[in-house]
């Protein structure tokens, strides 16, 4: 079973009810763990409870880092 740890997390609110979080997240198993960055979309209930749609990992690899990051600045 997976466990999983948000080390940092941060969000942007759009739109009515809408966010895109970036976190820094752990996921833990047996074996070992690996660390990740995870873009997520999601919204916000009425009542505050937030639900997510869709979600992107980034492998904590600076090469992949930078590439997503220029590409982003680029579009």
């Amino acid at each position: 079973m997976v466990e999983f740890e948000t080390i940092k997390a941060e969000e942007v609110k759009f739109g009515k009810n809408n966010f895109i979080e970036v976190a820094r997240k752990k996921a833990k198993v047996p074996e070992g763990e690996n660390e990740f960055i995870s873009i997520s979309r999601g919204y916000t209930l009425p009542d505050g409870t937030k639900k997510w749609k869709t979600s992107l990992t980034i492998p904590l690899d600076q090469g992949v880092i930078d590439f997503v990051s220029d590409k982003l600045k680029q579009m």
